[in-house]
């Protein structure tokens, strides 16, 4: 049974750091060289007055105090262990980025063109929601990513969506796989995938240069290495062919990920950012392919490790092979992976999957299913899933789930909740995904508390299956 959760909590904005020794070198030099002229020398004890809060930078020089903006002078994404689990390999932690921290084991909410569907930024916060994800492929087709540096200034998607907290942009490598039938791969060096847009037929061109260059304007917090997802069970020439390109491409994105960050300028030649305007660090996480072959998966975790990136996610999984096989797959891919830095499983959701892989040491969820079950009045409650729509729920004066604390659950009745369906009002979703992004977010916390206190074995994942009273 779920316990009392806390209130629901914004991101964590950062204390005053003092940043590593190699990155006090960095600063040192970009300080010196932004000196006002009236300020020739800087003492290196001065630069514990760094304080971290988005782009701004207070800076004491020897004479006075000045502001200076450049994306060094940012600590990037770092990645803390709290506490283990005595009984299995979950972890319980913070990864803190330069929008905010969020607390791990953790769940996504999935705001693919910088919108959380039917949601606003301010309900996702009551929800529970600290960290959201986007999208690079859908991004770029519509607004375009300098549209979005335009419009949201330095503060990128954040400031552009209005989600003063942590994000995440997935690459655009899951597009190879879900629009199969409109990509093609292209040949030689400099190789990558061509689209035709969903929208309107134009042709698209995404290589993990342009993926990151995209991903570097959008401004999010972490950002995912261009791979290419093969599906379930294909072919061993077409999963080698995967193995391959993600490799290579895992290379590549590091190149221009270190190109970019170093060099603003270069993100669009006709695009040139001010200094107040540079992206803030960014973590470049790779993802382990390799479908449900162990061999595979353990030569594509042992390939990415050694590109020392700040975290790993485990992709191709949640495509049609089952969860037993999936949870076979993390069993064996998880250990192989840097036990200091997270560890994120891609577009998995259902409550028992987060549970099983939390168990085997993954740190990171995301899924559409909150929002998409809510659009189509499918509830998540911890007896079940309830389908709004069914006739038995008209005269129903209940809450949607008794012990939920959400906005929809303390105000409307299941009886109401059908009436919006029935009538087709735009309310209906919009309060059906309020809940169900709680309903993860609490579940969240309750993994979180069980990890804490040593009894993560004895949860029981609440049941996907429809109610029936």
């Amino acid at each position: 049974m779920h316990t009392s959760t806390p209130p629901a909590r914004s991101p964590t904005p950062h204390p005053p750091v003092t940043p590593p020794p190699a990155l006090c070198a960095k600063m040192m030099s970009i300080l010196s060289a932004s000196l006002p002229a009236s300020h020739n020398s800087l003492n290196p004890k001065y630069l514990q007055n760094i304080r971290t809060d988005g782009n701004l930078r207070t800076c004491a020089t020897a004479n006075s105090l000045f502001t200076i903006y450049h994306p060094l002078l940012t600590i990037p994404p770092m990645f803390t262990i709290l506490h283990r689990d005595p009984h299995t390999r979950a972890r319980l932690g913070t990864l803190s980025t330069p929008h905010g921290n969020f607390d791990t084991p953790a769940f996504m909410a999935v705001g693919t063109r910088g919108s959380i569907k039917g949601v606003t930024p301010d309900q996702a916060r009551a929800c529970g929601c600290q960290i959201i994800l986007g999208n690079t492929y859908h991004l770029l087709l519509r607004p375009g990513p300098e549209t979005v540096r335009s419009l949201g200034g330095g503060g990128g998607l954040q400031k552009f969506s209005a989600w003063n907290g942590p994000m995440l942009t997935d690459s655009g490598g899951y597009q190879v796989f879900s629009l199969s039938g409109l990509r093609s791969f292209d040949t030689g060096d400099k190789d990558g995938v061509t689209f035709r847009s969903h929208i309107d037929g134009q042709i698209i061109r995404l290589t993990p240069e342009e993926s990151m260059r995209v991903q570097h304007l959008l401004g999010a917090d972490i950002i995912m290495a261009f791979d290419d997802c093969p599906p379930a069970d294909c072919p061993p020439d077409r999963l080698a062919e995967s193995l391959d390109r993600t490799h290579r491409w895992a290379q590549r994105c590091k190149e221009a990920h270190t190109r970019f960050s170093n060099d603003p300028a270069q993100l669009t030649p006709n695009y040139q950012l001010p200094i107040t305007n540079y992206p803030a660090p960014q973590a470049l996480f790779g993802i382990i392919q390799g479908g449900t072959n162990l061999d595979a998966r353990k030569h594509s975790a042992e390939t990415l490790a050694a590109l020392d990136l700040p975290g790993y996610a485990l992709g191709g999984l949640a495509v049609g092979e089952g969860h037993h096989r999936m949870v076979d797959t993390i069993e064996h891919t998880a250990p192989l992976l840097p036990d200091e830095k997270p560890r994120y499983l891609m577009g998995v959701g259902y409550a028992k999957d987060i549970l099983e892989a939390v168990k085997r040491g993954i740190d990171m969820f995301d899924c559409v299913l909150p929002t998409r079950n809510g659009r189509n009045a499918l509830a998540f409650t911890y007896q079940g899933t309830r389908r709004l729509r069914n006739a038995k729920y008209a005269l129903d004066k209940r809450p949607l789930e008794e012990n939920c604390d959400c906005y929809c659950c303390t105000n409307f009745s299941r009886g109401y909740l059908r009436h919006l369906f029935s009538v087709e009002e735009m309310l209906g979703p919009t309060l059906l995904s309020i809940h169900n992004l709680r309903f993860f977010q609490r579940w969240m916390h309750d993994i979180r508390t069980a990890i804490k206190a040593g009894t993560l074995h004895t949860l029981t994942a609440p049941p996907n299956d429809i109610v029936e009273e």
